[in-house]
């Protein structure tokens, strides 16, 4: 069974420890602006709501990459960067529907969640339960995939 992560903008106080926790896991530095999930502020509604890479199943990242650099992680179903491979041509951001890609003028490179290897850090630094790391079928992770699939076919027809 493949798991995703699941994220209840509900319980998101803003505290930043799923960017803390993310960055300190890929960098070894607490440095939120290297984070592969963000904390969107929505200043006018009072709430804040973590994103991150959904790991779409026919993921546009990982088919426009035109050096393959983008893998399926068959363990955990996650669209993995190799970094060695990529170039920094940024293609896969700007492919990707949900902007969940992003690219590191500092290394000339993407990022992009992992899923730290089957164990996502966000999820188990989340004191409130806003992120888990559960089945896939119980995340919605369905819906949002077909809402992508057709926001996408109607992006090609346009």
């Amino acid at each position: 069974m493949q798991k995703s992560l699941h994220i209840d903008p509900s319980k998101c106080t803003g505290c930043l420890q799923c960017e803390m926790a993310c960055s300190y896991e890929h960098t070894g530095a607490i440095n939120p602006s290297r984070s592969r999930i963000k904390v969107f502020d929505f200043e006018h509604e009072g709430r804040k709501v973590p994103y991150t890479c959904t790991q779409c199943a026919d993921a546009w990242c990982m088919n426009a990459c035109p050096v393959d650099a983008i893998v399926l992680d068959a363990l955990t179903g996650a669209k993995v960067v190799k970094e060695a491979n990529c170039v920094g041509c940024k293609v896969c951001t700007i492919a990707c529907p949900f902007g969940t890609v992003n690219y590191l003028a500092e290394v000339g490179k993407v990022q992009k969640c992992d899923l730290c290897s089957g164990d996502p850090k966000c999820a188990s630094a989340c004191p409130t339960g806003a992120i888990t790391y559960v089945d896939a079928e119980w995340t919605g992770l369905d819906r949002m995939r077909a809402w992508a699939a057709r926001t996408n076919t109607a992006a090609v027809a346009a």
